[in-house]
């Protein structure tokens, strides 16, 4: 791609629109396919994070498809503030490059991590669970912990620090670090945490220090991609 094509696509993709557009079919696919995994399930099973925007959510008075509607419709909306004195371009070949961008980064960004933890610790084990099941969770954490964790909590600490901080370079820094061991202490966090352990703690620490750097740069929409491709790619066996 050449220059001013990358610099138009870059700034495209990044955009509240590309972001919002760009996780409908995440959250399409989760939703449905989450409910076909719970149909017969004695313990249902669904993203933590996504169990607590809809609890915000149901707090209103809202429930069932409702609190879905109002997931699209305040997305769509923060979207739309966001970007209403920008012209962005909408190309389907931006979309293509935007899940082809986030699928090299998933694969890099684990190989990096991985070698790294693997470097300290022995491997950290695969999820256990129905293959159906773990597809469903893995794309619902790529869409939900990604709002959670990198748009609410790493981009509000953003904003915060940079009212702190005289440079704007720490600020970022400081809250993607910040985002990042939040992120993985909350995987051990509740009924349905995990049992502690430091190889898994520094593997989430260093791939949400990841996800938050894609953030940053590239927006919500190849970080949520990102994630939701690396849980696939290793739920499928397709990284080991």
């Amino acid at each position: 791609m050449a220059s001013t094509g990358w610099r138009t696509y870059h700034r495209a993709t990044r955009s509240a629109t590309y972001g919002f557009l760009s996780a409908l079919p995440l959250f399409v696919l989760y939703e449905t396919m989450i409910v076909l995994v719970n149909l017969d399930a004695t313990r249902p099973v669904r993203v933590e994070a996504g169990v607590w925007i809809k609890e915000l959510l149901m707090m209103t008075g809202a429930s069932g498809g409702l609190v879905l509607a109002l997931l699209v419709a305040g997305g769509g909306g923060a979207a739309y503030l966001l970007d209403r004195h920008r012209t962005i371009p909408l190309r389907g070949r931006y979309f293509m490059g935007l899940v082809g961008e986030s699928a090299a980064y998933a694969i890099g960004g684990a190989a990096a991590v991985s070698s790294a933890v693997g470097a300290l610790f022995a491997a950290v084990p695969p999820p256990d669970g129905a293959l159906w099941t773990q597809l469903a969770l893995s794309i619902g954490a790529g869409l939900y912990e990604e709002l959670v964790f990198r748009v609410l909590l790493v981009g509000g600490l953003a904003l915060l620090l940079r009212r702190l901080l005289e440079s704007p370079v720490r600020a970022y820094v400081l809250a993607a670090l910040l985002g990042a061991a939040l992120f993985s202490l909350a995987h051990y966090v509740g009924p349905v945490g995990d049992p502690f352990a430091l190889p898994s703690f520094t593997f989430r620490l260093l791939f949400g220090l990841v996800l938050n750097a894609l953030f940053l740069w590239r927006g919500f929409g190849v970080a949520a991609w990102t994630h939701a491709l690396y849980d696939v790619m290793v739920v499928t066996g397709l990284l080991g």
